[in-house]
């Protein structure tokens, strides 16, 4: 059984504020593991990831949750093991491949796909199959709440083991809906700023020299020619073309220059309720992490 409940959304929301929250409100986004490098877009942060959940409070809520629910089935005798997570694949930051592909060496051998060893590690734990230890029977019905009110003469709460554990941590906190919207909606309005277009042009210009039709540089990577799993020689050549001429019109920190500045106005524009909400996810942060504890 998939056990989707236990994937922790990750966005942030709010409506208007006033300037004069507006300065305390902004906060900073994350620190990258490795100093600024221009070139490496590995490196780069957006404002909006200060209000979006971390990694390490992505997976301190998760482990959480796993901990409740386990614990929730113990007591109606059921022994549990959540579906294993999935492993990373693809960018390692959250503006690693935002504006596209930039590893030359990475590209001689995968085209745009991600490295070998990623791939094969992701597609395994998929063919493993992201399930949980439940049967399908007693033991779903306790975990989701869809069978009877009582087993063993113990009550069922409302949702199940996870519906409870859901109310525990409060992790409806991290469903900050606007930052993830905000983060969707500026990479779309970014691609119209005119510094954006200008770059688009140049990229797409230095392409058609080297033979290849793209308007613009994420038409290359989505070009369903590369949609096999398989890496053609095709692919590696319009990738390695590609990166060339990102590296020659500077096209992606372009990009993200423009994206930021349209989210630091969005931000501007939603600061009271981005920090109420950031606030509320804080606050399920520290709960999870006091059940990982065990002061909780």
């Amino acid at each position: 059984m998939m056990l989707s409940a236990l994937s922790v959304c990750v966005a942030t929301g709010c409506s208007g504020s006033t300037s004069a929250t507006t300065a305390k409100s902004i906060r900073t986004p994350p620190a990258p593991s490795v100093p600024f490098d221009a070139k490496d877009p590995a490196t780069w942060t957006l404002p909006i990831q200060g209000y979006l959940p971390s990694d390490s409070a992505r997976s301190q809520i998760l482990q959480a949750k796993k901990q409740l629910v386990g614990d929730c089935m113990k007591t109606f005798g059921f022994s549990w093991t959540p579906s294993p997570d999935l492993p990373r694949i693809g960018g390692k930051t959250f503006v690693d491949w935002r504006y596209g592909i930039h590893d030359m060496a990475l590209s001689k051998e995968r085209g745009y796909k991600p490295a070998a060893a990623d791939q094969a590690a992701y597609d395994e734990a998929m063919n493993d199959g992201a399930v949980d230890g439940t049967t399908g029977g007693a033991d779903s019905q306790v975990l989701d709440g869809t069978g009877p009110r009582t087993v063993n003469g113990i009550k069922v709460p409302e949702g199940g083991c996870v519906g409870q554990a859901d109310r525990r941590i409060d992790t409806q906190a991290t469903q900050t809906n606007t930052a993830q919207r905000i983060s969707s909606q500026t990479f779309i309005q970014s691609k119209s700023d005119s510094r954006v277009v200008k770059a688009f042009a140049a990229w797409s210009s230095c392409m058609k020299e080297k033979g290849y039709s793209y308007a613009a540089p994420l038409d290359a990577s989505d070009d369903p020619l590369f949609a096999s799993p398989e890496v053609t020689p095709q692919e590696i050549a319009t990738a390695t073309a590609d990166i060339g001429c990102r590296d020659r019109t500077n096209v992606a920190k372009v990009w993200f220059d423009a994206e930021t500045e349209l989210q630091s106005t969005a931000i501007e524009d939603k600061a009271e309720q981005l920090e109420q909400e950031s606030g509320a996810l804080d606050a399920a942060v520290k709960k999870a992490a006091g059940v990982v504890a065990g002061t909780r």
